[in-house]
C-alpha cells in the first residue's frame, strides 16, 4: 500500500472515529509504529489532524464515536479484560461501573455472582443486570446521552457524588501516562469523575487502541487511577510509563 492510500485511511478513520492511536493504525493497516507516526505527522502538518501523544485526533472537532462503532472495536480483547476485571470482584462488594463496552461486557460477567451492590448511569450495564436479581443494582438518572446509552448531567453528579464503593471500573477514549484517562466529552468526564471520587479503588478498563491516546477532556489523572487492565497488543513503552506513575499493570 502506497503512503497516499494509507493516509487516507486514516483521515477516513478518524473521521469516523474522533480520535485515533499509533496501536490501532499499525494493527489495521498493518504496518510499523514507526511509519504510522510519520503519516500522522504528515498529515498533521496538512491541517487534517491534531496530533497527541499516542496518536491523533479530529482537528476539525472530538467527535464521539457510537456505540456501534465502539462495541465493533477490539472486541476479543475486551472481552478478555472484563473476564479479568470479574475475578477481582468478591460476592458482597459494592462496585461502581461507569459506561462503555468493556463495562457491559463485566457486568454481564458478574450477573451469577450474588450479593453485589452495582452503581452505574449506564443503561447497558443496568440491562445486563436485569437477569440477576440476587444483586443490588443502583441506577443513577440525568440526561440520556444517546451515543454511550448512559445518564450524565448535574443530577447524576449529584446523586455520584453521595454513593460510595470499593472499586470503580471506568473506561474511556484515551488513556496517558502524562495525562490519564480522557474523553471527548465535558459531560461524560464530569459524572466519570464523580463515580470515582466515591470509590476506594479506581481501575480503568482499556484496550490497546486506546493506550497512549489522549482526548480532549481529562476525567481521571494518572496518579488517581490505582490500576488499569489491559490487553497484550499495548504498547509497552505507555506501559512501562504507567508502571512508572504508581499504576498497577495488568495485561491479560
Amino acid at each position: 500500500m502506497i503512503a497516499a492510500q494509507r493516509r487516507n485511511i486514516i483521515v477516513d478513520t478518524i473521521e469516523r472515529d474522533g480520535a485515533v492511536s499509533i496501536a490501532s493504525l499499525s494493527e489495521k493497516l498493518d504496518t510499523s509504529a514507526v511509519t504510522i507516526r510519520r503519516d500522522l505527522d504528515q498529515l498533521a502538518e496538512e491541517g487534517r489532524l491534531i496530533r497527541t501523544h499516542g496518536g491523533a485526533v479530529l482537528a476539525s472537532s472530538a467527535r464521539e464515536s457510537s456505540y456501534a462503532e465502539k462495541l465493533e472495536q477490539a472486541l476479543a480483547e475486551k472481552s478478555a479484560i472484563a473476564r479479568a476485571a470479574a475475578t477481582q470482584v468478591r460476592n458482597g462488594d459494592v462496585v461502581a461501573l461507569g459506561p462503555g463496552t468493556t463495562t457491559e461486557l463485566l457486568a454481564k460477567q458478574l450477573v451469577t455472582r450474588s450479593g453485589l451492590r452495582v452503581v452505574t448511569n449506564s443503561l447497558l450495564v443496568a440491562e445486563a443486570m436485569v437477569s440477576s436479581p440476587d444483586n443490588e443494582v443502583i441506577v443513577v438518572g440525568g440526561l440520556l446521552r444517546h451515543s454511550i446509552r448512559a445518564f450524565v448531567g448535574g443530577g447524576t453528579v449529584s446523586q455520584l457524588l453521595g454513593l460510595r464503593a470499593d472499586t470503580v471500573f471506568l473506561s474511556g477514549n484515551g488513556l496517558a501516562a502524562d495525562f490519564g484517562l480522557s474523553t471527548p466529552a465535558f459531560p461524560v468526564a464530569d459524572t466519570d469523575r464523580a463515580m470515582a471520587a466515591g470509590a476506594g479503588r479506581v481501575t480503568a478498563l482499556v484496550d490497546h487502541t486506546k493506550v497512549g491516546l489522549r482526548s480532549s477532556v481529562l476525567t481521571v489523572p494518572t496518579e488517581q487511577i490505582q490500576q488499569l487492565i489491559t490487553d497484550s497488543k499495548s504498547e509497552e513503552s505507555e506501559l512501562a510509563s504507567l508502571r512508572e506513575a504508581g499504576v498497577e499493570v495488568e495485561v491479560v
